[in-house]
């Protein structure tokens, strides 16, 4: 369905060393593609930071 890279890094992985680099504990993705690829890339760099939807971070900031 999607056309993958054959040359150079993964885009998912640029975007997650960029995630990495500014030191925080969560991403927050809008789309469901998006998502998996984030959680591909951190998972590829054994990052900790955890990938949530915004729809999650909304919830998650309603209940305080």
């Amino acid at each position: 369905m999607w056309m993958e890279e054959k040359l150079g890094t993964r885009i998912n992985l640029n975007r997650v060393d960029e995630a990495i680099a500014t030191g925080a504990d969560q991403v927050a993705v809008a789309c469901p593609f998006c998502r998996v690829m984030v959680s591909d890339g951190m998972t590829a760099r054994e990052s900790t930071t955890e990938v949530l939807d915004v729809a999650q971070v909304l919830l998650e900031n309603i209940k305080r």
